[in-house]
């Protein structure tokens, strides 16, 4: 019997996830499905259509098909993006091939599920980043700073020297679980447990996919903080 901690959007009002399937009865269940969360739920066919639908329906969170019949789910996240530059995504692929599930988190996808997958699993996953992007926790909002690195809890801003970064919600946890433990040596099993909250297939490589997106944001042109330990996992610690 499921009874999960029922999430709603800052104001109070119904989560807001939008379904992009052409595969209108598989559509039709994860909106029903989704609905029972007390979720509002929108769906769209095409790519078009579905950069048209945020457009308007400003998601919390999108569920996006690889495979459209006008344009790839790739290019339909890029679309997206560009007005929401933080909007959670899970992506649908039938395709099994690691390369083939990696290829939409490095496009910036959050998550994916690979056909045929249970529509329990699908409700789990979008909690899971609904969660992660809109900063659900025990705390009650702090700033974290290590070295000239600052991450704030509330407004989910980062800076470093001043400079603001940019982080998608994934990136921002997995920066929040550095920072909280700044010079500790964390394992890719741990951060697998903690900023994803599941076993992610085995796909420890995961980590290092968006280990390297931190690096490209936190440390470009800068003195590293980000480090590898080899064997070991990953230490974030002030720059010398």
């Amino acid at each position: 019997m499921k009874t999960p901690t029922e999430l709603r959007r800052a104001d109070g009002t119904p989560v807001r996830v939008l379904v992009v399937d052409d595969e209108s009865t598989l559509a039709e269940l994860m909106s029903m499905a989704l609905r029972m969360e007390g979720w509002e739920i929108r769906t769209a066919g095409t790519g078009a259509e579905a950069v048209r639908v945020a457009r308007e329906f400003r998601p919390d969170v999108v569920v996006l098909d690889v495979m459209l019949p006008d344009f790839s789910g790739l290019e339909v996240l890029r679309r997206m993006r560009a007005g929401a530059p933080h909007l959670p995504v899970l992506f649908l692929t039938a395709k099994d091939a690691v390369e083939d599930r990696i290829a939409g988190l490095t496009a910036g996808g959050d998550d994916y599920v690979t056909k045929p997958f249970s529509l329990e699993e699908v409700a789990l996953r979008l909690r899971a980043l609904l969660r992660r992007a809109h900063g659900v926790s025990g705390s009650q909002g702090s700033k974290l700073v290590v070295g000239d690195l600052t991450l704030d809890e509330d407004s989910r801003e980062v800076h470093r020297s001043g400079e603001s970064i940019p982080l998608t919600a994934t990136e921002f946890e997995l920066l929040r679980f550095l920072m909280r433990n700044p010079r500790r040596v964390l394992s890719k099993a741990q951060i697998l447990d903690r900023v994803w909250s599941y076993d992610f297939g085995g796909q420890a490589n995961i980590v290092e996919l968006y280990i390297s997106y931190l690096r490209k944001k936190i440390d470009a042109d800068r003195e590293p903080m980000i480090h590898t330990m080899r064997g070991a996992g990953y230490v974030l610690k002030p720059a010398s």
